[in-house]
C-alpha cells in the first residue's frame, strides 16, 4: 500500500548520530529533531490553536484512548476528523492507548487478544484490541498512528519484560494487517519497541518490529520510573537497530537534557507532558535551568523570566509579575507559563537542528548543559 508519508535525512553531524530530517505528511512537513506538544484530549492544556501556531508548533499529539471515550469516534467522524473538530490544520500524531493501559492498570485486564478496561469517566466497560486501536485512530484521522503496545512497567522481571515485548510484537503484526486492510494512504503507522532495561530483549523487540515493517519506529517503555542512565542505555541499544531511512521516535521523553542524549544517538521525535504540566505547577524551563516561579525570591524580581528567550512572555512580563499571577491564582498564569514552556521547547529543538546542520552538535550540547545545570 502506498502511504502519503515520507522521511528524508537532510544533514548529519559527523561526530555522532545526530541528524536533521524532514517528515512529510498530508497536513504539512515536520523538521526533525522535533518536540511535539501533547494535546491528549484534542487540546494542549491552557493554549489555543492560535497560540500553538504563533510559537510554530509543527505537530501535536492526541490520545486515542481518551478521544475514544470523549467525545467519541462517532462525533469525530461526523466532524470530519480531529483536525476539523479542533480547528488544527497541521500534523497530528496519536498514541494508541497502550500507555493508558499501563497507567490505569487497576481498571484494566490484559490478555493476548487485547485489553478489557473500565472507563475512568463513567465506569463503563470497553474492549480494546490492536484492530480496534487502528480503527479508532482512523476515525480520529491522525497523520501518524501508533501500534497498540503493552507498555512494560518498571521495574520489570525478565519474564514479565519478555512476555510484554512478545505481546507487543504480536499486536504490531495485527495492527499492520488492519492498517493494510483499511487502505488509509493518508495515515502512517509506527511500530513500537519494548524490552524494558534488558539489552537482549530490546534487541529482540527491535528485530521483530523491523521485520514486520513500518513507515516509522518508536522506542517505548521509557519514562516509566527508570533512571536517566537506564533510559539512555535503552536508546543506545535500540536506535542503531532501527532503519536509518525511517524516523525514530522516543515516546514520553521531554526534559532538554534527555532529548540531547537521544538526539546524539540518532532519535528524531520527542513528546512529553512535562512542559505543560510543570507550567501549571509553576515550574518554568529557562536556559539557566528550572525556575519555580512561586518562590518568594521572585516577588520583586523585575527582570525577564529568561533573558535569552524571545517568546512573548519573556519579552513582555517580569518574573515578579508572573510570580504574582501564579500566587494569586489567576487563570492567565496557567496560560502564560504554558506558553513560555512550550515556546522554549520548540525553540530549543530549532537550535538543536541548527547545531546539527553546522556540524557542532556536541559543542552545542556541552554549552547548553553547562548553562542549564549551572545552579
Amino acid at each position: 500500500m502506498a502511504c502519503n508519508f515520507k522521511f528524508e535525512i537532510e544533514a548529519e553531524d559527523p561526530a555522532c548520530g545526530a541528524r536533521v530530517g524532514k517528515v512529510t505528511t498530508p497536513h504539512g512537513a515536520i523538521e526533525t529533531p522535533v518536540f511535539m506538544p501533547v494535546g491528549t484530549q484534542g487540546s494542549v492544556k491552557a493554549l489555543s490553536q492560535e497560540d500553538l501556531c504563533d510559537v510554530n508548533a509543527q505537530i501535536i499529539l492526541g490520545n486515542a484512548y481518551h478521544l475514544y471515550l470523549r467525545p467519541g469516534t462517532e462525533t469525530l467522524e461526523a466532524a470530519g476528523g480531529l483536525h476539523r473538530f479542533m480547528g488544527w490544520d497541521r500534523p497530528i500524531l496519536t498514541d494508541s492507548g497502550g500507555f493508558q493501559v499501563f497507567s490505569l492498570g487497576h481498571l484494566n485486564k490484559v490478555t493476548p487478544d487485547g485489553v478489557t478496561f473500565q472507563s475512568h469517566i463513567d465506569g463503563s466497560r470497553h474492549v480494546l484490541t490492536p484492530e480496534r486501536a487502528v480503527d479508532i485512530q482512523i476515525s480520529i484521522g491522525s497523520d501518524i498512528m501508533m501500534c497498540f503496545d503493552e507498555c512494560t512497567a518498571y521495574p520489570a522481571t525478565r519474564e514479565a519484560a519478555t512476555e510484554s515485548l512478545r505481546m507487543t510484537a504480536d499486536w504490531a503484526a495485527r495492527c499492520k494487517a488492519r492498517w493494510l486492510e483499511r487502505e488509509v494512504n493518508d495515515q502512517a503507522l509506527f511500530g513500537i519497541v519494548q524490552g524494558s532495561t534488558y539489552k537482549d530483549l530490546r534487541q529482540e523487540s527491535a528485530q521483530r518490529t523491523v521485520e514486520i515493517g513500518f513507515p516509522g519506529y518508536a522506542i517505548g517503555g521509557v519514562s516509566v520510573g527508570e533512571s536517566k542512565e537506564e533510559m539512555v542505555a535503552a536508546v543506545e541499544w535500540t536506535a542503531p537497530l532501527l532503519p536509518r531511512e525511517k524516523p525514530r521516535y522516543l515516546m514520553g521523553v521531554g526534559p532538554p537534557e534527555d532529548i540531547l542524549e537521544a538526539v546524539e544517538r540518532g532519535v528524531d521525535m520527542f513528546d512529553c507532558v512535562l512542559p505543560t504540566r510543570n507550567a501549571r505547577n509553576g515550574s518554568l524551563i529557562t536556559s539557566q535551568g528550572r525556575v519555580n516561579i512561586k518562590n518568594a525570591v521572585y516577588a520583586r524580581d523585575f527582570g525577564p523570566l529568561d533573558p535569552g528567550c524571545g517568546c512573548v512572555v519573556c519579552r513582555r512580563y517580569s518574573r515578579a509579575y508572573l510570580s504574582h499571577l501564579y500566587r494569586s491564582g489567576e487563570i492567565s498564569a496557567l496560560r502564560l507559563n504554558t506558553l513560555h514552556n512550550v515556546s522554549f521547547m520548540l525553540h530549543f529543538a530549532a537550535t538543536v537542528r541548527q547545531a546539527i546542520r553546522a556540524g557542532r552538535f556536541l559543542e552545542f550540547k556541552r554549552e547548553f548543559l553547562h548553562a542549564y545545570t549551572a545552579k
